[in-house]
């Protein structure tokens, strides 16, 4: 760790209703008083795995160097997964082992994996229900420390991290560019896996205004440069801060607009 304060961030889906996220913060803090905690999100959606790798994923590259991300979404707490321990891009990830960290990884850039197994760095007693206060915040505290991430456990190699299934845009037989609503922000914008290089490598030459996207019965003509590019409650496509296409509705919901759910389909057309 540098000469800074350390940053250890938060994700998790438990909510502010309970005391989960205070107790964690109060185990990190017990163990190093001289860390900044940050909380990146705790509504993700119960079990939501998928949701909080986009999430993650959004986020991490926005904090310092040798910041610490902690994620705590983990419905097989107790059971069979592992927790590991990841460093990518200067970073480290404590998270089970359950495919949370797919997006991270798929670049292939990590530096190094480990197990977390070191019972000497665990909360004692150790729950089976609560590894979010016994085992993650007290790993991601110690390594704020400058313990060395392999004195908690084994390495570990890159194959044996689980991964999710994260579908792909791809070009169909006729000529559309396929992809799907992944996930569904607080605003209820649609949030797709269009990626903009998968979109500008599809539209090649084309103009902005010569793709039509259809979703549905519905079409929305162009994509825009932002929101209010469309009148009040009409919708809109625009490419979002994480440079996915996201499909909106002007200063409304485009969740109940469209009566969308994640998997739905969305397909692009070239209209010259």
């Amino acid at each position: 760790m540098n000469d800074n304060i350390p940053v250890i961030t938060l994700l998790t889906d438990f909510g502010l209703q309970d005391e989960y996220v205070g107790v964690m913060k109060g185990v990190i803090l017990s163990i190093n008083p001289r860390v900044h905690i940050v909380d990146i999100i705790h509504n993700i959606t119960r079990h939501d795995v998928k949701q909080a790798a986009l999430a993650l994923n959004a986020s991490f590259r926005y904090f310092p160097k040798g910041s610490i991300h902690v994620v705590v979404v983990d419905p097989g707490v107790g059971g069979k997964r592992k927790v590991i321990c990841l460093q990518q891009e200067g970073h480290f990830f404590v998270a089970p082992d359950n495919g949370v960290l797919t997006m991270v990884i798929q670049d292939e850039k990590v530096e190094r994996i480990c197990t977390i197994t070191n019972r000497k760095y665990f909360l004692k007693p150790t729950s089976h229900t609560f590894h979010g206060r016994d085992i993650f915040a007290p790993a991601a505290a110690h390594l704020s420390k400058g313990v060395d991430m392999l004195r908690l456990g084994q390495e570990v190699a890159l194959s044996d991290v689980t991964r999710l299934e994260i579908p792909e845009a791809l070009v169909s037989a006729t000529d559309e560019l396929v992809g799907t609503v992944i996930a569904i922000d607080h605003f209820g914008n649609l949030v797709t896996n269009i990626s903009q290089v998968a979109f500008e490598r599809f539209k090649d030459d084309a103009s902005l205004k010569e793709v039509v996207i259809r979703m549905g019965r519905h079409k929305i003509h162009g994509v825009s440069k932002s929101y209010d590019s469309a009148k009040t409650g009409c919708p809109v496509a625009v490419f979002g801060s994480r440079n996915l296409l996201e499909i909106s509705l002007n200063q409304g919901d485009a969740r109940s607009y469209f009566k969308a759910s994640i998997g739905q389909t969305v397909r692009l057309k070239l209209s010259r």
